[in-house]
């Protein structure tokens, strides 16, 4: 947990006349078991985690061979019968699963029969972000396990549950509009279920930015959640008009990839830390934060996470690879070696004694990778403290060819000359002289889907 004074965090109790020490009801009984499991689990040794991981796995496949049409065929074709002991060796043998595989195989991906105690089914259905949006199926347990991981992220944050949360993301249109929002007395989810919580408060992300700032000041949270790259908007807003958020604490971000600069931005305009997330729709939580740096744990309890080479060979500490995931308990659709599209480095594993594997830098999409003219991809960090120091409000940069970068940005007042072509040398001091540069000017660059805004994409297909 991080340093302080430890938070006193009493679950509901079910019992008249019973407040302390708590007795909770079944349901709630269940969820305190779980995060009691999380608490343990955590400072297991890797080998520990991952025999523990290859136990759940064999019944998941046992599972898909007996009810799950689409992978009968593809684990037969790989050799894998039902009831055979997993191995490392075996489990590599499976294919890769994309998108494509997932919207073509259509209901031949469902279970015909979801064991009992799995809970009901809902459907989700991801932005679309990356052009190729997925359906999945889900079932209550597969929820029950996201609000336990959320209670861990919570948990591990040190955050006081009964103070103020307020929220920013994406909504349907016409819910949680600005002024006021949507308000709500708890938390709501995991945290609510079990613990008592402070109010909340939901603004739709779809606000302009000098809404979003004036509505905070009115609720004046201790605590934020919100989109990663509308969190950097949002912080130099405050900065330049001097918005100030006296009584936050940490703002936690979800939902795209948080860039170094935004971290920056949050401790300029309220002197607060960020604490990110790394889920997908699809799968659920992937990775948390460590309460003690900044890179994030696998959430190994839920999720077997694989980081591949371009040879589908796992990646070692400081490799850059593809994020290959596996929900352990998705009975109702299971995703077996599913390559969600992002890439991530490895790291060492963490000082802070958890066993659980570390990622140091989450990547995002293929389409967030800079294709060099020799057609290597790199990460685009050569743009994380570019526009220090000048006239610059939003930038968003878009690689049109292997050789062609368009350079949007909205200026706070017009570039001169000296910058535009100090722009144009620091793409050649950092990515060398083989790039053609234009730079354009907007009033606004628009986000994608959910709300997502993108500082670079690569537009080169096949990629």
């Amino acid at each position: 947990m991080s340093a302080g004074a430890p938070i006193a965090r009493v679950p509901h109790s079910a019992t008249p006349g019973i407040a302390w020490p708590a007795l909770p009801s079944p349901s709630v009984a269940r969820r305190l078991a779980l995060i009691q499991q999380l608490e343990q689990t955590q400072w297991w040794r890797p080998e520990v985690l991952r025999d523990w991981q290859f136990r759940q796995l064999a019944l998941l496949i046992d599972h898909a061979l007996n009810t799950v049409p689409f992978h009968r065929k593809r684990l037969r074709a790989a050799g894998l019968r039902a009831g055979q002991p997993l191995t490392p060796e075996i489990w590599a043998k499976i294919p890769l699963l994309t998108r494509e595989n997932i919207q073509d195989a259509g209901g031949a991906m469902l279970s015909a029969n979801i064991p009992a105690g799995h809970g009901r089914c809902a459907k989700t259905t991801t932005s679309g972000s990356t052009g190729k949006p997925v359906t999945v199926v889900k079932t209550a347990l597969g929820q029950l396990l996201w609000e336990s991981v959320t209670l861990r992220n919570h948990i591990w944050q040190g955050r006081d549950l009964g103070k103020k949360l307020a929220v920013i993301r994406s909504l349907a249109a016409g819910k949680a509009p600005y002024p006021r929002g949507a308000h709500s007395r708890t938390w709501g989810g995991g945290a609510a279920a079990v613990f008592p919580t402070g109010p909340a408060a939901l603004l739709n992300v779809d606000t302009n930015i000098a809404d979003q700032a004036r509505w905070l000041q009115r609720q004046n949270p201790e605590y934020l959640l919100v989109l990663p790259t509308n969190l950097l908007d949002l912080a130099t807003y405050c900065i330049d008009q001097e918005i100030k958020l006296p009584r936050l604490r940490d703002v936690g971000t979800l939902g795209g990839v948080l860039m170094p600069r935004v971290r920056a931005a949050c401790r300029t305009a309220w002197e607060v830390s960020v604490i990110d997330m790394y889920s997908a729709q699809e799968v659920g939580y992937i990775a948390l934060q460590c309460p003690d740096h900044e890179h994030y744990h696998v959430q190994s309890e839920t999720c077997m996470v694989e980081v591949l080479d371009s040879d589908n060979m796992p990646c070692e500490p400081g490799d850059l690879g593809r994020v290959v995931v596996t929900p352990l308990h998705s009975f109702a659709m299971p995703l077996l070696r599913y390559d969600i599209g992002d890439y991530a480095e490895v790291g060492e594993a963490c000082s802070c004694g958890r066993g659980l594997p570390v990622l140091r830098r989450i990547i995002g999409r293929a389409r967030n990778m800079l294709v060099l003219p020799g057609g290597e991809r790199i990460s685009p960090t050569f743009i994380n403290d570019w526009f220090e120091g000048f006239p610059v409000r939003q930038f968003q940069v878009i690689q049109r060819a292997q050789r062609d970068l368009e350079i949007k940005v909205v200026p706070l007042r017009p570039f001169t000359k000296a910058e535009e072509a100090r722009v144009k040398d620091l793409i050649a001091e950092r990515l060398g002289s083989e790039f053609q540069v234009s730079l354009t000017y907007h009033d606004e660059i628009p986000r994608g889907p959910g709300g997502k805004f993108e500082d670079f994409k690569c537009e080169i297909e096949d990629t």
